[in-house]
């Protein structure tokens, strides 16, 4: 027995001098973001070879998976809902099949998606109907059903790979109320991002006791507060302020971001944006040093990756040729006709053809007094001639609902003086320029490069005459002569007003901050809402028309003249190059 006793000593004893057991675990994780519906390398709007595209994403999966296998983790960071007519159709249209965007996710080995709020746009019946579609969890952990008070979505998915733990913790920007009419997300609501992100780290923590920790946030960098209550944008924010992320992938603003930050514990986090439509993708290697199964080290790095280097994916092209084929015969659709070329360039410089026919519109279907509009595309063009249904997608870009207010003459006045603060920059000389722009342009997504604000926020007017002096400071640049047809405009009397659902809302705070009106008020100022997207009732009145002229309204402008035609022409000339003679 004794020797027996000294065998099993002896036996210790030589494991403990044994060498710890070490391993290495090399990591491949792949973010898209805000593809917009651009799943097929062909633009249906625009009618051409488009760059980006679900297609060539997975030809760089696939390429990776060659050397990582099951070691490639794929994300989804929200917004593929919305925006070409693919998703479009998939929506509204062919709601019986899967959902084409789940289909390719699935087809592409999707290991967990998040919401955006372009899918929040779309309804709870697209967005349930897609997630269920879904082989993988779509997540939101600040999404939560009034209800029960529990996550709509499932708040984390815990992934293994090779003995490491991963948890992948998915969040929305919080200020969809302010975009977005209740009718599309009924029943949810949308909590902060920062106190979300500690209560489920400490359970994440507990719980699962992850190797690795990612934040997928639908939201930006830029932190701002919206509808006051809402923190918009607050990616970084968490990143810093809730220690134990090793890496945040961000979306939702459409620019490319790529850096480490220090959070508050004095750890490294990385941070990632793929900006849009799957031109480049997120892509990060994680290196993990296992000794004895538990993690000692740790190396996180990230690159964008460009797709086009990839080429397109046949074997997605081939296996979804079918829905191709369906999305191209429903934007082939003709629905009348225009008479000239309208173009979003002219926009930005005064009275328009192509925002004063939506102006027109509104108005018609609508029969308010006033209309407010802004281009929703940075810079688009429908030609003359025959109109097909995907000239609708350039001539309206979201898939807003049209609402009809009451607005106290002071309320648009004021309104408007916001929205030329945002748009134009005040001139002291000359020389100045007219618009407001960046001091360096950014990388990114093209509609948002130059403008120092966002140009869907650049209303203008129609029902009213009035001017705009560039010259005067922020607040003072708004005079209101008149209503259009010469009767006068009084500051205190109330308006019906057509504007869009994400306007209506609060959505760029025109009405808010620009306004005065809070954002709890601004649903009892709603007279009347469509029951579908206006794109739709557009698409009804000129297949009722038959052939629209388009022309611009000529109901304001810009002053001094003699300052303002030369800048408009320096300004067209930086943002769009020289006019083609």
């Amino acid at each position: 027995m004794k020797r027996f006793s000294c065998f099993v000593i002896g036996i210790f004893l030589l494991m403990g001098m044994l060498p710890a057991q070490e391993r290495e675990v090399k990591l491949k994780i792949v973010e898209t973001s805000d593809i917009h519906g651009n799943y097929y390398p062909y633009d249906f709007i625009h009618r051409k070879e488009a760059a980006g595209s679900l297609a060539r994403v997975h030809a760089f999966v696939q390429k990776k998976r060659e050397i990582y296998k099951d070691n490639l983790i794929l994300l989804d960071n929200g917004d593929i809902l919305q925006g070409q007519p693919t998703a479009y159709y998939y929506n509204y249209i062919d709601t019986v099949t899967r959902h084409l965007a789940a289909e390719m996710m699935n087809f592409m080995g999707y290991d967990a998606g998040n919401m955006g709020n372009h899918d929040v746009e779309t309804g709870r019946a697209v967005f349930d109907r897609w997630a269920g579609d879904c082989h993988f969890p779509v997540l939101g952990a600040n999404i939560i059903d009034t209800a029960t008070g529990e996550t709509h979505f499932k708040p984390y998915e815990v992934l293994e790979r090779d003995g490491v733990k991963i948890v992948v913790l998915g969040m929305i920007t919080p200020a969809i109320p302010v975009w977005l009419s209740e009718n599309l997300w009924k029943g949810l609501r949308f909590d902060d991002m920062e106190e979300t992100a500690r209560k489920w780290m400490k359970i994440i923590r507990e719980k699962e006791k992850p190797d690795l920790v990612i934040g997928m946030f639908h939201a930006g960098q830029d932190a701002q507060l919206m509808g006051g209550k809402f923190h918009e944008n607050a990616s970084v924010e968490v990143a810093r302020n809730v220690p134990g992320f090793d890496i945040v992938l961000m979306g939702h603003d459409h620019a490319r971001e790529c850096k480490k930050i220090e959070n508050i514990a004095g750890d490294s986090v990385l941070i990632m944006d793929p900006a849009s439509t799957g031109i480049v993708v997120s892509n990060v290697d994680v290196t993990l040093k296992l000794r004895d199964g538990k993690v000692v080290d740790k190396k996180v790095n990230g690159v964008l990756s460009e797709t086009k280097n990839y080429g397109v994916s046949e074997e997605f092209m081939q296996r979804f040729a079918p829905e191709y084929d369906a999305v191209q015969n429903f934007v082939s659709k003709k629905i009348g006709s225009f008479t000239e070329t309208i173009s979003t360039r002219p926009a930005y410089f005064g009275s328009s053809a192509f925002i004063d026919l939506i102006h027109t519109l509104q108005l018609e279907i609508s029969g308010a007094d006033i209309s407010l509009a802004a281009p929703l595309s940075y810079d688009t063009e429908i030609s003359g001639g025959d109109i097909f249904v995907s000239d609708m997608f350039n001539l309206y870009k979201y898939e807003n609902m049209l609402y009809t207010m009451n607005l106290s003459g002071k309320e648009i006045h004021d309104a408007l003086e916001m929205s030329y603060n945002l748009w134009t920059n005040q001139m002291k000389s000359p020389d100045d320029h007219l618009l407001l722009f960046r001091e360096q342009r950014r990388e990114g997504a093209e509609d948002r490069a130059s403008f120092k604000n966002f140009s869907f926020n650049f209303d203008s007017a129609a029902g009213i005459i009035y001017t705009v002096d560039v010259t005067k400071p922020d607040g003072e640049k708004v005079t209101i002569l008149s209503m259009a047809d010469g009767t006068p405009f009084d500051m205190d009397k109330i308006y019906k007003v057509a504007v869009n659902s994400y306007r209506g809302n609060g959505g760029g705070e025109l009405l808010t901050k620009g306004s005065g009106i809070s954002q709890d008020d601004l649903k009892e100022r709603i007279i009347s809402s469509t029951d579908k997207d206006l794109r739709y009732y557009l698409m009804q009145y000129i297949e009722q028309k038959k052939v629209i002229e388009p022309r611009a309204l000529n109901q304001w402008k810009f002053i001094p003249e003699e300052w303002v035609v030369p800048a408009a022409k320096r300004d067209y000339e930086f943002l769009f190059g020289k006019v083609k003679k």
